[in-house]
């Protein structure tokens, strides 16, 4: 037997929702403003200080926290659409997965660049999310 709908329902789930997707934007961009201060005062220490070797981590490490942020502008991109379109935009969720894969591979430690296990695996996620992304868009 089917549960009845009760459209007074559906409507509190739609609100709670929207408002929920309210709340995680307003903290996610909180904490994005943080970081990004965060991230140039750090980096502002380390070209004031002159102690900062980049060519041996330095500059890995700024790229991974550059990175990140981006990550999660690209969140917070996906949270404005939903809250815009009332729905999710998979187009945006799968660029941000592949721009998640894309760090982890940029970032790798220098170990795990001899597995050759690991570098496939990379390497098929960065391929399907790349062939699921073309199909996400030549459908669009």
């Amino acid at each position: 037997m089917p549960i009845p709908k009760s459209p007074g329902t559906l409507v509190l789930i739609e609100r709670f929702q929207q408002s929920l997707a309210k709340v995680l934007s307003a903290l996610l961009a909180v904490v994005l403003v943080v970081g990004t201060a965060q991230l140039c005062l750090g980096t502002a220490q380390a070209l004031l200080g002159n102690n900062q070797n980049w060519l041996q981590g330095g500059l890995l490490g700024l790229m991974d926290q550059l990175l990140l942020l981006l990550i999660g502008l690209e969140v917070l991109q996906n949270l404005a659409a939903y809250l815009r379109d009332e729905g999710l935009q998979t187009e945006l969720v799968v660029l941000t997965a592949l721009t998640a894969v894309a760090r982890k591979l940029i970032v790798m430690p220098q170990g795990s660049d001899k597995d050759p296990l690991v570098l496939i695996g990379v390497g098929v996620v960065i391929l399907c999310l790349a062939f699921a992304y073309t199909q996400l868009r030549s459908t669009r």
